[in-house]
């Protein structure tokens, strides 16, 4: 399981079962990794991760849960959709209060394995 805390929200995710999700657990398994965090097109939240992550981009169409690898090294969650070359990475399990958890105004956000 994937933990994502922003501001007082703690969501649960999925991992894919590739190599890009992989690596990104491999990187959790030091410890939370804290990113500044920042929304774009009213419809997701991104952060920079410390280093690239393999990727494996396809075209898709994003939605609300989703959470994607941008370019190799940005993690973008997503509350609302957009199709572009993601690799995917985890799935939010639970969307409901998704949008007012990831649009507003924080600015930092926390991945860990632990809860």
């Amino acid at each position: 399981m994937l933990y994502i805390q922003i501001g007082d929200a703690t969501l649960t995710a999925v991992l894919e079962d590739n190599p890009s999700a992989q690596a990104l657990a491999e990187l959790l398994e030091d410890g939370p990794v804290t990113l500044e965090a920042e929304n774009y097109g009213g419809f997701e939240k991104t952060a920079v991760l410390p280093e690239a992550l393999p990727r494996n981009d396809a075209r898709v169409t994003a939605g609300p849960g989703d959470v994607m690898l941008y370019q190799g090294d940005t993690v973008v969650l997503f509350y609302g959709s957009n199709t572009w070359s993601y690799t995917k990475l985890a799935r939010i399990t639970e969307t409901e209060g998704l949008e007012a958890a990831l649009s507003g105004g924080e600015t930092a956000l926390t991945l860990s394995l632990q809860p």
